[in-house]
């Protein structure tokens, strides 16, 4: 039970006096009159929202939305809009604000807001604000970026949150998502800003306002169908959801730009819904989000279902599979894993090229290692990189150009078309490739079959354990020193062969520091780190089980699941977070 102080009251009173919008004004004017009146429930929540500001990072801004500075609203992003527009006027030099930034937004709560506030602050400084016509998915910002030549991109999303939730991912010059120490710059000019009331804000007919119309989505439309490798392949019936997200309306522009038939969409969930009514968190990843989906798609005689998460950034699939029923059924469907999604993609490019010269393959290192087996036999440039698509984005070298890109959290990138996972060019490739697989009898199951017995059984799996208040960080912190004091010897009754601590990186693996241990065993593969972007301890288990042929195959990953269960358990009782 927090303690209502006169510091914390006159904290409060303080920021409402400083706060430009009139909604989080009078929510926490409420909290502090019935905090006053004894209301410990009160109390406690702005005991949590003024703990601590909304922290700054790599992956920008996220929270629950609401007033206060450990929340997402107009006094936050002000400061950061504005943070931005002192760290290119610092580094874009002096063509820099005639670029100007890309600004896009999703559908969540307050998200016109928020990109109409970042767009006044940029013209007020005498930044050019190209504010594209939203709601847009991810991937179309960071295309337009490039498209654009602008000095850097704002998009305004939480992508697949809650909905309590909303967000602002800041990207560079490239179109890519800001990296160390371009981060701590713009969080260092956010603290900077003394009163947000003293931030200068441009009318909304500034003409350094930039309201774009349709030009921007249009070239990411055609460019976006032209990423499939055998254009007569297009004879596939797809089922989509967008998750009550943006992603619909690019979706079908793409799709039948690319030559493919009208998805089968699932209706309660196609337009955008800030909400997300029907699931409780809008992630294709999350047990049950694909359950309409999977209706639909049965119901529809499809031959793939294809999700994308609120802002389009990210693909699921789930496929018909005859070992557990009719295809008629939804029981009759099997959701995919990433790193299956990101072999049968990777397969695809491979059978039917296209790729530049020097084009590499690349994935972070808690997805499966099968990838880079597969660019081995094939000869093809492999490398490994941290966690996120701002690593992934930048893998390639001098002369280089990425190829593929993915990672396990259902992120993809096909070519260089944006610097940033694609939900929708991605879509485009998988089609394709079951429109492919259609035409010579066989299906996504079967490559994963034949990938199985040429190079093993890779079955992926995730523990993760969420940490709940104001001390949640402090706890990630002391698991994490924990077990570097005292690293496990014997996981799952095999002994550990080697510890990798990336705490100071690994310059061998052109890996950068990063709080991530990694635990090799035979056959086994178990990574620790916490969340970049919430209050999580994530363990991913890898385990290669050899295959002994195709009349092996469903004894190998039997035993591969077996030894997976065992392993999860081992790596979750490990952190003393279990």
């Amino acid at each position: 039970m927090a303690e209502w102080t006169g510091e914390l009251r006159g904290r409060v009173q303080d920021w409402i006096a400083d706060d430009p919008d009139p909604i989080t004004r009078e929510q926490l004017g409420d909290l502090a009159d019935h905090a006053d009146a004894g209301d410990h429930v009160a109390a406690d929540d702005l005991a949590d929202r003024f703990a601590a500001d909304l922290e700054f990072g790599t992956a920008g801004l996220r929270g629950a939305i609401g007033g206060g500075p450990n929340r997402m609203n107009l006094a936050v992003v002000i400061r950061a809009a504005a943070g931005i527009a002192t760290w290119l006027g610092e580094t874009a030099g002096s063509g820099g604000p005639r670029r100007g930034v890309a600004v896009c937004f999703d559908a969540r709560h307050r998200s016109t807001d928020f990109a109409e506030a970042s767009a006044a602050v940029f013209a007020a400084a005498g930044i050019r604000a190209h504010l594209l016509p939203g709601p847009l998915p991810t991937p179309v910002l960071a295309f337009a970026v490039r498209h654009l030549g602008a000095a850097a991109g704002v998009m305004v999303t939480a992508s697949h949150n809650p909905p309590q939730d909303n967000g602002y991912k800041v990207y560079d010059g490239t179109g890519r998502q800001i990296v160390a120490p371009t981060d701590a710059r713009i969080a260092a000019a956010m603290a900077a800003v003394d009163r947000v009331t003293s931030v200068p804000m441009a009318g909304p007919d500034d003409p350094d306002i930039l309201r774009l119309g349709d030009e921007v989505t249009a070239a990411y439309v055609a460019a976006a169908a032209q990423t499939g490798r055998v254009p007569s392949a297009r004879l596939v019936t797809t089922a989509y959801t967008a998750m009550h997200g943006v992603g619909a309306s690019t979706f079908r522009r793409v799709m039948a730009a690319a030559g493919f038939p009208a998805a089968v969409e699932v209706a309660l969930q196609v337009e955008p819904d800030p909400d997300f009514p029907t699931v409780a968190y809008p992630n294709p990843e999350e047990p049950g989000a694909l359950d309409l989906g999977l209706a639909t798609a049965s119901a529809s005689g499809a031959q793939v279902l294809m999700a994308n998460d609120p802002d389009a950034d990210r693909l699921g699939i789930a496929v018909p599979d005859p070992a557990r029923g009719p295809a008629s059924t939804p029981a009759g469907w099997r959701p995919l894993r990433g790193d299956e999604i990101g072999a049968v993609l990777a397969n695809h490019l491979l059978a039917h090229g296209g790729m530049a010269d020097g084009a590499i393959f690349a994935t972070t290192i808690v997805s499966s290692t099968l990838l880079a087996k597969m660019a081995a036999a094939a000869g093809v440039p492999f490398v490994e990189t941290l966690t996120g698509f701002k690593w992934l984005s930048r893998s390639p070298g001098t002369g280089q150009t990425l190829g593929f890109g993915y990672e396990e959290a259902l992120g993809f990138c096909i070519g260089d078309l944006v610097g940033d996972k694609d939900g929708i060019s991605a879509a485009v490739v998988f089609a394709e490739a079951v429109a492919v697989l259609a035409d010579e009898g066989r299906t996504v199951l079967d490559v994963l079959d034949d990938l199985s017995v040429d190079y093993g059984v890779h079955l992926t799996g995730q523990w993760s354990a969420r940490v709940a208040g104001t001390d949640g960080m402090a706890q990630l912190a002391a698991a994490m020193t924990a077990l570097r004091a005292a690293p496990p010897t014997v996981l799952g009754g095999r002994p550990v062969l080697s510890m990798v601590d990336l705490l100071n990186g690994a310059v061998d693996r052109r890996l950068l520091a990063s709080d991530l241990l990694i635990f090799y065993l035979d056959g086994v593969r178990l990574i620790v780190r916490p969340s970049g972007t919430e209050p999580k301890l994530k363990c991913y288990v890898e385990v290669v089980e050899t295959v002994g042929g195709t009349t092996d195959l469903a004894a190998a990953r039997d035993r591969a699941a077996q030894s997976l269960a065992v392993f999860l358990a081992a790596i979750s009782a490990a952190t003393g977070l279990a």
